[in-house]
């Protein structure tokens, strides 16, 4: 088998076949044959799953950025709270964007500040500017 041959099997199938005598290595005393999980595919497969974790924990920063500030205009009460608990999912998840998830946990806690405002002021949870 050349080394082609080997790198299409494994590729193709996640696992690779050992045969012949040549099957020297840390499986040494494995049945010829048998299946051998290839390593190349399961760190692939670790890559994959933190990449997708980063780009989950990323976009979570970003809409905890986005629900902030949208909830200083509208629906405060429950953009607000929503906003820091997407902000800290993302902080616990090591984002990449951080000054974003810190931005949005702001933005979120001024969302309840001004809803206690609004509601110390008017007396009810809805925007009053009429006199």
């Amino acid at each position: 088998m050349t080394l082609t041959d080997f790198a299409r099997r494994v590729t193709d199938s996640g696992t690779c076949t050992v045969t012949g005598s040549g099957a020297a290595g840390p499986d040494a005393g494995a049945a010829p044959g048998a299946p051998v999980p290839a390593p190349s595919s399961v760190a692939g497969a670790d890559a994959a799953v933190s990449r997708a974790v980063g780009r989950e924990a990323d976009g979570l920063a970003v809409a905890s950025f986005v629900l902030g500030l949208v909830g200083l205009l509208v629906f405060n009460v429950l953009f607000g709270p929503t906003a820091i608990v997407m902000a800290l999912l993302a902080l616990a998840r090591r984002t990449r964007r951080r000054g974003r998830a810190l931005l949005g946990l702001a933005l979120g806690v001024a969302d309840l500040v001004v809803l206690a405002v609004l509601v110390t002021g008017n007396g009810a949870i809805a925007w009053d500017f009429g006199g």
